[in-house]
């Protein structure tokens, strides 16, 4: 328990004896000897989270997020750390160039009753499975090939399908949600969802085949934007003008197509789709 504690603690830099200190040990003797000698598998312990949380949080309303982060590594990067490249994780400003990091691919599962991850892939930059001799290095095997988020992202939802986790919508950001080819396989599975995508993404209409997300809304009649309360954000109340136009009508008689439209109050041509 005090190894965990020391894991989620607000601790700059978590090593050995950072962890020894914050648990109140006199040296990391006992940290090293848990980590090195106990025969560890984090994908059993995944499971073993994954029926904990059905349990206390299962909900058939649940919500289902799809969001990566990066994790900076501080100090001289050692050649046996797994997939560290430089990179601007998730959005940090960096005033010298990228900083060496990792970039994890997660999935959360929300409830009214409360919210945790689920499961977790580490993305491997396309450098990575090039040089077999380094992810050996870092323990990586043979067979293990690049994946991009998006597969990674298939993968965990297709396991929680699998494993039977009750949820009713998938979410993602644009980085996501783009991916055409997800949003028909999640639609194949009839899994609702509400993905992010750009301006630029295309989609069939009463009118036009391939009709770009933005050109849906030009000229759009003002009634149809309708105001909306989304929460309490950092600063203020996240209020929104809202507005939908539906798309793929033709799809199957029990299901409805939306594109849907954000619109900021204060700044009208800050839109998201």
């Amino acid at each position: 328990m005090a190894y965990m504690r020391g894991l989620i603690a607000p601790l700059q830099r978590k090593n050995g004896w950072t962890l020894a200190e914050e648990a109140g040990h006199a040296g990391p003797d006992r940290i090293h000897r848990m980590l090195n000698r106990i025969d560890w598998d984090a994908d059993e312990v995944l499971d073993d989270v994954g029926r904990y949380v059905v349990d206390n949080l299962g909900d058939r309303d649940a919500v289902l997020i799809v969001d990566d982060t990066g994790f900076l590594k501080k100090g001289a990067v050692g050649r046996r750390e797994a997939a560290v490249l430089r990179h601007r994780p998730g959005g940090r400003r960096i005033p010298k160039g990228d900083a060496p990091s990792q970039i994890g691919v997660f999935l959360a599962y929300a409830t009214s009753r409360g919210r945790t991850l689920i499961d977790r892939r580490l993305y491997r930059p396309t450098s990575w499975p090039d040089d077999r001799e380094r992810c050996r290095r870092a323990g990586i095997e043979d067979a293990v090939a690049f994946e991009t988020k998006v597969a990674m992202a298939k993968a965990m939802v297709r396991k929680a399908i699998a494993d039977k986790v009750p949820f009713r919508w998938v979410t993602a950001d644009a980085a996501y949600g783009f991916s055409k080819g997800w949003r028909y396989e999640l639609e194949q599975a009839d899994v609702f969802h509400v993905m992010a995508t750009t301006r630029h993404d295309t989609f069939v209409t009463r009118w036009v085949l391939d009709h770009t997300v933005h050109d849906l809304f030009l000229g759009l009649p003002r009634q149809k934007w309708k105001r909306r309360f989304r929460g309490d954000g950092v600063h203020d109340q996240r209020i929104y003008n809202w507005a939908r136009v539906e798309v793929r009508p033709w799809h199957r008689p029990d299901r409805r197509h939306w594109v849907l439209a954000r619109r900021s109050v204060s700044r009208p041509d800050e839109i998201s789709y």
